[in-house]
């Protein structure tokens, strides 16, 4: 029986009694062969619902997460139990990823963690294709929906990558799903209504409390908090890197022991605070939303929002980081409607224009039925993040405009480490006679010799992916360095003539409605602060989960959050733009338009700024950073 399997494994190899809540409903699911959703909150124990299948199931168990720099610490855990878990990155060194991908082939990889974009990768397709997978388990799963709070638009290729991987079963993991995100999630993988499991999203052990406050205060306040209530591990959550410096730097002048972590600090420093605060030789971390992914310490006894979530669902996970031992803690937001400038400008930021979408629709649509592309160029060329740019080609898929044709190199070169003769001795006759075709088709340098792929492919009658695969021969039998660079697109136009008008208003309108409702997720952050009633409650409203009231949140103990102070909101004449004409006009390509000078001013840097050298470092950019956006762009194009 599964379940008996699944217990006796349990406790040989994890050293735990019983299952939590949920866990053994989802893996008595995976082990009857069937695909599974697991909704727990955080810390609820949902990685076990794919380590301990992996152990009782055939082949390899894919592990899909956009954390994967977080996740050393989980795979160091599962070696030490004996478990041969291994990730794939660009972080890794050339020797050790010749050393995972040689285990991969050979059957001796478990549990392999890798992102989201390494299943468009071709080498990586290359490398799994014709593995048994008997398990794909996606981490943070609600990024397949574009309700979700952190929409992906990798994650929406998940699902067909499974069916031509031919993936046996799935499992979606999320801490934060609404209703409407996990139905999403469920039909994404297959998965039937029964098989999704929420355990439920309230912690009978966690405070939740409010206070109101103007900026200015905040400092303040936090240090009295602080000082006032036992000492105890604690986060605190702010909102750009320099504020995590900034409160560090106070609270460690107001004595006490704080230290300050983001992801702009070097990887060594990052590695030391976060150690230092697992260890208690830190208690205190002002941080970014970068901290506590993936941490697992469970005694954290406090997490304070000095500055404002940009929604319920980041705000659960946030402050799902504490109590994970089940006693008391205390979750506080230090409420100013200042910080939705901040978080609206993000939001607003990446929003393109309609003449951004026009011209590069145009670029992509009006010239061969053969497309192909690189991000970084059109990131670039059209002054949009690469990420906006992957969700308006996904958008295009999902109209039925362009088909993906797959991802490919295009420069492929390798390095011998031996004369050809030697190379090709360690072949068999029709191999070695397969390569001497490929290297006609090379050109050679001093040390490198590049392929021309085209070329190849006629020469030898057989695709790329046969091709590329006879060059990493050579790089795994150690007879050259292979090197895959110029990461590139293709996709093949469906619609002969294309209503480019048409589309533009379409993608402007789903850009606009995303920005909808992240606007709108960031106004209920507010109403959360300025509520009446129960906050528990409240929270857990929006997760379709229903409590009468909680009885230890703040409010319900008599502590109303107080009246939120007026929002600041300069306007845009109030400031000195001295000079900001003659930049535009020295910078026409990403200061042109006016939602790139309102980005600029307000502080967001953008792909066309940051490829001008110093253009980030001139004293206008965030000089009006606290004017909200809409009103930012209002004025300048009006100006215009």
């Amino acid at each position: 029986m599964p379940s008996q399997n699944a217990l006796a494994l349990l406790q040989e190899r994890f050293g735990f009694d019983a299952f939590r809540p949920g866990q053994e409903a989802v893996i008595n699911c995976l082990l009857s062969g069937r695909s599974a959703g697991a909704i727990f909150p955080t810390g609820s124990g949902k990685s076990l619902c794919y380590q301990l299948p992996s152990l009782l199931l055939p082949g390899l168990t894919l592990v899909i997460s956009p954390l994967l720099a977080l996740m050393k610490d989980q795979i160091d855990s599962l070696r030490q139990r004996g478990i041969q878990a291994e990730r794939l990155d660009s972080s890794l060194e050339e020797a050790d990823y010749r050393r995972v991908t040689e285990d991969i082939r050979a059957g001796r990889v478990k549990l392999l963690f890798v992102a989201p974009e390494r299943l468009s990768n071709e080498r990586f397709l290359n490398l799994i294709r014709g593995q048994t997978i008997s398990l794909l388990a996606v981490d943070e799963a609600h990024c397949i929906s574009a309700w979700g709070h952190n929409f992906r638009p990798d994650y929406l290729k998940l699902a067909d990558a499974a069916k031509s991987l031919r993936v046996e079963r799935v499992l979606a993991l999320t801490a934060t799903a609404t209703p409407p995100v996990a139905k999403d999630m469920a039909a994404a993988f297959g998965i039937a209504p029964e098989d999704m499991t929420n355990t439920g999203f309230y912690r009978p052990n966690l405070e939740l409390r409010v206070t109101a406050c103007q900026d200015a205060e905040r400092p303040a306040r936090l240090v009295e908090r602080l000082k006032a209530r036992p000492a105890g591990a604690t986060i605190v959550y702010v909102s750009l890197q320099r504020h995590a410096e900034e409160v560090a730097e106070h609270l460690q002048q107001a004595g006490l022991k704080a230290a300050a972590y983001h992801a702009g600090m070097a990887a060594e420093k990052r590695v030391a605070t976060q150690e230092a605060f697992m260890e208690g030789r830190t208690p205190i971390i002002c941080a970014t939303i970068a901290f506590g992914m993936g941490i697992d310490k469970a005694d954290i006894r406090y997490v304070y929002h000095y500055h404002m979530a940009k929604g319920y669902e980041s705000y659960m996970q946030e402050i799902g980081r504490a109590g994970r031992d089940g006693a008391p803690s205390i979750c506080e937001l230090l409420a100013c409607p200042d910080d939705a400038t901040t978080l609206e400008n993000f939001v607003y930021g990446d929003t393109p224009d309609d003449d951004s979408l026009h011209c590069i629709l145009q670029d992509l649509l009006l010239g061969s039925d053969e497309i192909d592309i690189a991000l970084t160029d059109l990131s670039r060329r059209f002054d949009m993040r690469q990420l906006v740019v992957s969700t308006l080609l996904t958008r295009l898929e999902l109209a039925g405009v362009i088909r993906a044709k797959g991802p490919y190199y295009g420069s492929i070169r390798f390095a011998p480490k031996a004369d050809s003769r030697t190379l090709l001795s360690h072949y068999k006759p029709a191999q070695a006679a397969f390569l001497k075709k490929i290297f006609t088709c090379c050109q050679k340098a001093k040390k490198w010799i590049t392929l021309d792929m085209d070329q190849a492919i006629a020469v030898t009658g057989q695709g790329r992916s046969v091709v590329l695969r006879a060059l990493e021969s050579m790089e795994q039998k150690g007879l050259a360095e292979l090197q895959l660079a110029g990461y590139r697109l293709r996709f093949e136009r469906l619609v002969p003539e294309p209503d480019i008008e048409a589309l533009c208003r379409k993608m402007a309108a789903d850009f606009q409605e995303h920005e909808a409702l992240e606007i709108a997720r960031i106004h209920r952050m507010l109403d959360y602060a300025q509520g009446a009633g129960c906050l528990t409650a409240n929270l857990l409203e929006y997760f379709g989960e229903t409590i009468e009231s909680c009885g230890h949140c703040s409010v319900c103990q008599g502590n109303q959050p107080g009246t939120l102070p007026d929002r600041k909101s300069p306007p845009f004449e109030s400031f000195d733009l001295a000079g900001f004409d003659a930049l535009v006009q020295d910078h026409p390509s990403a200061l042109g338009r006016p939602r790139q000078q309102a980005r600029f001013l307000g502080g967001l840097s953008s792909p066309a700024v940051s490829a001008v050298r110093g253009l980030r470092g001139n004293p206008l950019f965030g000089r009006c950073a606290e004017v909200p956006f809409a009103e930012l762009l209002a004025s300048l194009t009006n100006k215009k």
